[in-house]
């Protein structure tokens, strides 16, 4: 595996990095507008947000797995 380091970013790479943070921001938005869910990644495990979410990736039922 690659080391990451903390080093600054160029300028042309943090206006890569911000027009892809705005991308998904619309996006997510754009999706929780029309009631569609989103998947998303917590670190460990995918998990869903919205009211039509599959049941086995909602994030009640990710808690409930946790707290076992």
């Amino acid at each position: 595996m690659s080391e990451h380091t903390n080093s600054p970013l160029t300028p042309d790479t943090q206006a890569m990095f911000d027009c892809l943070i705005q991308a998904v921001s619309k996006t997510l938005e754009r999706k929780r507008r029309l009631g569609q869910y989103s998947v998303q990644w917590n670190g460990d495990a995918p998990f869903a947000i919205g009211d039509d979410a599959p049941e086995y990736l909602r994030v009640d039922k990710q808690m409930e797995v946790v707290q076992k």
